[in-house]
């Protein structure tokens, strides 16, 4: 088989209907490479149709086209182009014929194109998405994942036909099954052989077995083998060996096809007494919810891009992510099958019961099946997935009609994959929530203190105090009876109590309030049948505008959950959206005992004495900084995360004071001074010694362009970018985080600007402009390769000096690790 990106020769412009373009000529289309995301680019504005659940972005409907060439030798060839993800409601069309749809925004789809074709001459495809009032957060719109075009011969080995296995494994030997699925579209009947090598990741054969395989005309065959790896490399999160199966389709003196498939060797257990064993070994996982967007270039799905947020959030302390809410990337999950990350994946957010208007649910009840189907076709082979997630929190899980919707989805999940395990995001609070309603209602202004309304003043207090009542024990029961691990949303409460009411219950927390993670992780440690946490979120992401935000009321004003225009990221993400950590991300690494160094975050002093409102998922308004634009002698707070048992904070070499920290001190100390530039320290001391110490210094007003890439040498496809860190630093190197500067970026050579933006949660300025204002004195700039050569970056800013960098596009396939190489 010929497998060849799609990715290239695109053009997108707004979709119009034809008798529009009656009237006057079309929109212009802008040409484009994939993944791509056509709303990115979009105007903001208050009146924004999304508002701020989408960020306060427009709808948008557009139309991509490409034309392509397809020589007359073709004709005895089969090819169909893969669409990994289209949002939303995408209808193709080849040569202006309709040839495919599907709905759902974030399934992959193949789309034959042999009925359609013409030989011997150029050929059009035509795809139209569409976004509207359909999802709780930023999806972006248009072609957001990878294309391929497939051609291949009338026999060939099917899309994703190949499923491998490793059902029996111990210290002396691995079996391997691999089911290869063989399909002949001939008029003929057809005798072939199916080779199958499995290669080591220094691409030695370490197994082989040759099948016959005999296919009548129009049919297709499995061709099963069972082959015995010899002292097999397990893959787990802290080394990740890949192993790489070639299966080769062959007839009288040709081969027909081939395809390449990467696959791990390990186990899977799951008990209450053990809970979670990867290769015999119980794991906790130190999970976090992600999003799909990425950050500053929006939906598109780029490869590299993929994979650095996977490096950033492994190296912060994370081993599992959870795809929330929709099937994960290939590109993710190929970096976490690389790195070591596991993957909880994800069906949907809602089933028969609406969210928004216009979202999924429309389509769920025809579509549903199909793209289960896709979702675990995607992951078989991926040693990362350990968990199907078949919901979130889901209405219907509440009610014993709607249970049924469980039950049909984890089952048709196991009939195609019986070697994972299924769980649900249920939240009780959700699944009782008309019950909820009705006792509030009934509840007045003679209601005895603690009722609903003192209960509602804390809604996560009061979310978790309904998961854990009997009414949702007994509304949830058949919903969680279908799974094999209960996901709980926001319901530790339940933890403990589910031990004794349901001893065969295996819990992990699905999402989770980031400022509970050391009482939370003291449960999942505490609790054989608690198995891991999931962080909401883990990386900070666009839509649900300011729910993570600390709210600076005056007066009578009353907290809102959305934040207002120009409201832009949730920021709630332990990881901004441009892939520096937050302070929440160094505490969590504390509770989880990865991290034993004080960290020191200040909480801005230009909000001191301002009346704070935090929201359940908001954690202080801080950052790592001793640099303000305050003037000195200004109260300030400063917080000192240690698993020390105590630390001292000292200001130009003064104790400010000492405070108990550690686990029975929630790992947190807080002390009142005064601002004052300098050097600002904290001392851990375990007993009476020194056990660590961190400190921060003021940046002096100086200061200039400090420019870095994280990578000099790019490879010329479609799926590589450079990340190029812009910071304002002192000649000491120190942070200049209460400066702010306009910021330019001019790219030349072999490369595009694909996006330059910062962290800031209320952004005015675009994400595809030249130039962009720091925040905390930071800002980020994406580079796409056009082609192999140099690229120059030249980077400006008032008061600083220009830096010019420049980076390398090598040819194609020049320094790419080879499939089944593991990064450790």
């Amino acid at each position: 088989m010929t497998e060849i990106s799609f990715n290239d020769g695109w053009s997108v412009r707004p979709k119009s209907s034809i008798f529009a373009e009656l009237g006057g000529p079309a929109p212009a289309a802008e040409a484009v490479r994939l993944p791509h995301d056509a709303l990115i680019k979009a105007e903001r504005a208050a009146t924004g149709t999304s508002g701020a659940p989408g960020g306060y972005f427009p709808s948008a409907a557009v139309e991509y086209s490409k034309t392509f060439d397809v020589p007359e030798e073709y004709r005895s060839k089969r090819l169909a182009v893969l669409f990994q993800g289209v949002y939303r409601d995408a209808m193709v069309y080849v040569n202006g014929i309709f040839a495919a749809q599907r709905p759902n925004g974030y399934s992959t789809f193949v789309v034959p194109l042999d009925p359609y074709l013409q030989y011997g001459s150029a050929n059009t495809i035509r795809v139209e998405a569409r976004a509207h009032n359909d999802s709780r957060w930023y999806t972006g719109v248009g072609i957001h994942r990878d294309t391929k075009l497939f051609v291949t011969d009338l026999v060939h080995v099917a899309v994703d036909g190949v499923r491998v296995t490793t059902p029996d494994i111990d210290a002396r030997r691995a079996v391997v099954e691999v089911a290869t699925t063989v399909q002949n579209d001939g008029i003929d009947t057809r005798h072939v052989s199916v080779t199958t090598n499995v290669h080591d990741a220094e691409g030695a054969v370490v197994a082989s077995d040759i099948a016959p395989v005999t296919l009548r005309a129009g049919t297709s065959a499995v061709a099963h083998q069972r082959l015995y790896v010899r002292q097999p490399k397990l893959w787990n999160v802290d080394s990740p060996s890949l192993y790489t199966a070639t299966s080769m389709i062959t007839g009288t003196d040709e081969i027909l096809d081939e395809r390449e498939t990467t696959f791990g060797i390990r186990t899977l257990q799951l008990d209450p007494e053990d809970g979670l064993r990867i290769n015999g070994v119980t794991t906790k996982l130190r999970g976090a919810c992600i999003h799909h967007d990425n950050g500053i270039i929006g939906a598109a799905t780029i490869g590299r891009a993929e994979e650095r947020r996977v490096q950033i959030l492994k190296e912060a302390g994370f081993n599992a992510i959870r795809s929330a809410h929709n099937p994960i990337s290939q590109a993710m999950l190929n970096a976490c099958d690389r790195h070591g990350m596991l993957v909880m994946d994800e069906t949907f957010d809602m089933w028969a019961e609406s969210k928004s208007p216009f979202d999924y649910s429309l389509a769920f009840p025809e579509w549903w099946e199909r793209d289960v189907e896709a979702m675990v076709a995607k992951d078989i082979n991926h040693p990362s997935v350990i968990f199907y997630a078949i919901g979130n929190e889901i209405p219907e899980t509440g009610t014993p009609l709607g249970s049924g919707w469980g039950r049909k989805l984890a089952e048709k999940i196991r009939s195609l994959d019986n070697t994972r395990f299924v769980t649900n995001g249920i939240n009780g609070f959700v699944s009782v929530m008309p019950d909820v309603v009705t006792m509030m209602k009934q509840q007045d202004e003679g209601a005895e203190p603690g009722g609903v309304n003192t209960a509602m003043s804390q809604p996560g207090d009061f979310m978790n105090m309904i998961s854990a009542s009997p009414l949702v024990t007994e509304k949830t029961a058949e919903s969680f009876s279908v799974l094999d691990v209960a996901g709980m949303n926001y319901g530790d409460g339940r933890y403990v109590l589910d031990r004794e009411l349901f001893p065969n219950r295996i819990i992990v927390g699905t999402e989770t309030f980031p400022g509970r993670i050391n009482v939370n992780w003291r449960l999942v440690e505490e609790n054989t049948h608690v198995i891991g946490d999931f962080t909401w979120t883990g990386w900070d992401y666009l839509g649900e505008a300011g729910i993570g935000r600390m709210q600076y009321l005056d007066g009578n004003e009353q907290p809102q959950f959305g934040a207002p225009y120009p409201w832009l990221l949730a920021w709630c993400g332990d990881i901004d959206i441009t892939g520096y950590r937050r302070p929440a991300s160094y505490y969590r690494e504390t509770v989880f005992g990865l991290r034993h160094e004080p960290y020191i975050a200040v909480q801005r002093p230009e909000f001191h004495d301002r009346n704070r409102q935090p929201g359940q998922w908001t954690w202080s308004d801080s950052i790592a900084s001793w640099s303000w634009a305050v003037p000195e002698g200004s109260p300030v707070t400063v917080e000192v995360y240690s698993d020390a048992d105590e630390v001292e904070l000292l200001l130009n070499g003064r104790s400010v004071g000492r405070a108990p920290t550690g686990r029975e001190n929630a790992y947190r100390a807080e002390f009142e001074l005064r601002y004052e530039p300098g050097e600002l320290a904290a001392v851990g001391y375990v007993g009476s010694r020194e056990h660590a110490r961190t400190i921060l210094r003021s940046a002096s007003d100086e200061f200039q362009l400090d420019v870095r890439a994280d990578r000099i040498e790019l490879n010329d496809d479609d799926s590589d970018l450079a990340f190029v860190a812009i910071e304002l630093r002192d000649d000491e190197g120190v942070l200049a985080t209460h400066v702010e500067r306009k910021v330019s970026v001019e790219v030349t050579g072999s490369g595009v600007l694909q996006a330059l933006g910062s962290a800031r949660p209320d952004p005015v300025d675009p994400y595809d402009g030249n130039w962009h204002s720091t925040f905390d004195g930071r800002l980020l700039a994406v580079v796409r390769p056009t082609g192999p050569g140099p690229i120059t970056i030249r980077t400006t800013a008032e008061d600083a000096d220009t830096v010019t960098t420049t980076l390398y596009v090598l040819a194609q396939n020049v320094g790419r690790p080879q499939p089944g190489q593991a990064d450790g």
